[in-house]
């Protein structure tokens, strides 16, 4: 019975030992199991100096129309106004360009629809105001 129980205690400590895991392979693991990414905001000092400021340099009005506007105003979805489109142009500046920028910038609902920034929430209100000048300036 001792050599049987001797036997078992020698076994568990085999199995034991077997399962244990060295600092390097401890750090080894930790590595494989890290989360792929984090979220840093903007003014959050604990993600160090790689976050980078929101928005960087600005981007050009034609950038923001070929991200963000071009899906409505190329075919005039919703009753946007079409960039090439003098007329459609037109009648919307003719109500002065404060109200088209309010318009672009704020969002409205009418006949149509124009979500706010055209959903390019990261883009500045002067970013938002380069695409409508942009296309006004393509619609000439």
């Amino acid at each position: 019975m001792l050599k049987k129980l001797a036997a078992v205690v020698g076994l568990l400590m085999v199995c034991v030992s077997a399962w244990a895991l060295t600092d390097k392979q401890y750090s080894e693991v930790e590595s494989r199991i890290q989360p792929a990414g984090k979220v840093c905001l903007q003014g959050d000092s604990s993600c160090g100096a790689a976050v980078a400021a929101a928005g960087g340099a600005a981007k050009s009005g034609e950038d923001v129309y070929k991200s963000s506007c071009l899906g409505c105003h190329a075919g005039g979805a919703g009753g946007a106004p079409k960039l090439g489109d003098a007329a459609d142009w037109k009648a919307r500046t003719a109500k002065g360009m404060d109200k088209v920028y309010s318009n672009a910038i704020n969002g409205f609902s009418n006949i149509g629809m124009m979500p706010a920034k055209g959903l390019c929430m990261s883009c500045s209100d002067d970013e938002v105001m380069a695409a409508v000048d942009y296309m006004i300036e393509n619609s000439k």
